[in-house]
């Protein structure tokens, strides 16, 4: 083997398990933690096989990355993460259902409503006088979708 690898050499692949999941430690992502999971899954395996070649080494710990993440990614499709706010990061969502007055009069279709201390652009089927009071229906894009409240 080389001069600047570890021996025994399943000693390099845990080292650099560790500092994969330093790195998912400072830049979370979840994609370093499995990396790093792979690599100390492929130190286990050379203490029960030593004499693997480097060329298997890495195709190991390749594959292991790739499924690992594959796997993670499946299940937490399947497992959502639950939250008391789901439309925490979803600001326009947060709107339906509300009504608000137009600041500025509807023109083929594109008004402007203020909404706490911003302004939204909303997409309304008809056009209509600033004033009119309009409840927002929905979410295009960054544009609300609102409706005439009668």
């Amino acid at each position: 083997m080389n001069g600047w690898l570890l021996e025994p050499v399943y000693w390099n692949w845990w080292l650099l398990g560790v500092v994969l999941m330093i790195i998912e430690a400072i830049a979370p992502g979840f994609f370093f933690l499995w990396m790093g999971v792979a690599a100390l899954l492929v130190g286990l395996t050379l203490t029960v096989l030593p004499a693997l070649a480097w060329t298997y080494q890495v195709l190991l710990f390749a594959l292991l990355s790739v499924g690992s993440i594959v796997a993670w990614r499946l299940w937490l499709r399947r497992h959502p993460t639950r939250t008391d706010d789901p439309l925490l990061n979803r600001r326009g969502h947060q709107y339906v259902g509300r009504v608000f007055t137009l600041d500025a009069p509807v023109i083929n279709g594109h008004g402007k409503i203020r909404v706490d201390d911003s302004t939204w652009k909303i997409l309304v089927e008809q056009d209509c006088p600033a004033g009119t009071r309009l409840r927002v229906v929905g979410v295009e894009g960054v544009m609300l979708k609102g409706m005439i409240e009668s």
